[in-house]
């Protein structure tokens, strides 16, 4: 367990700000507007989870989480890549279906 009264408040801080954070993000996954503004709020709560396990392994004195969280890093950043790819495919999609509807 932590030993510092400071580095156990501090921590705790850090958790509640995450929490908030996460919130926000979620409110902005779901209310949008667009496709690239739900795909960069799942990646920062993709981040604000992988922080969390972090300070949360500090907090409990459990270096497993560190583990999930790396393991969550990966993941996050594949899901990111193959989102962006959506998103850019998606985008040309919806281009040339304007551009055909134009020469209608």
């Amino acid at each position: 367990m932590i030993e510092s009264a400071f580095l156990n408040f501090s921590l705790t801080v850090s958790m509640v700000l995450l929490l908030a954070g996460l919130i926000f993000s979620f409110i902005r996954l779901v209310v949008g507007p667009t496709l690239p503004d739900r795909v960069v709020a799942l990646d920062l709560m993709t981040v604000l989870i992988i922080v969390f396990c972090g300070i949360f392994a500090i907090l409990e004195d459990k270096p497993a989480f560190l583990d999930v969280a790396l393991v969550l890093a990966l993941v996050g950043f594949l899901a990111t890549v193959a989102l962006a790819r959506y998103v850019e495919r998606y985008t040309q999609r919806e281009q040339s279906t304007r551009a055909q509807k134009g020469q209608q």
